[in-house]
Parts: C-alpha cells; structure tokens; sequence
C-alpha cells in the first residue's frame, strides 16, 4: 500500500517569473484532482527546483 508520495518539480524558466512559479507551486495540490482524492489516504510532499535559463 502506497502511503506516501512526493513530488519533485525541477523547472528551467527565466528569472523573472520565479515569484510565480513559486505562488503556483503553492496552491497546486489544492487544485489538483488526483491530490484531492488521495489527500486522507496518502501524504503528499512536493518540492520545487528552479534553474534559470
């Protein structure tokens, strides 16, 4: 049985748009479908790697 999962998001983008990278990175499990469904089953970790182009 599966009873953790994490997420690891490396993202290669310009500077400048960091900030919103970082406020999507954020909410996106609460808007996420598969997340919703499995969030009392399973505990979801993300993280998030930002490299400029």
């Amino acid at each position: 049985m599966v009873k953790r999962i994490h997420v690891k998001y490396t993202l290669k983008m310009d500077p400048e748009k960091r900030a919103a990278a970082e406020r999507a990175h954020e909410h996106h499990a609460r808007s996420c479908p598969v997340a919703r469904t499995i969030r009392n089953c399973v505990d979801i970790t993300t993280s998030l790697q930002m490299e400029d182009l």
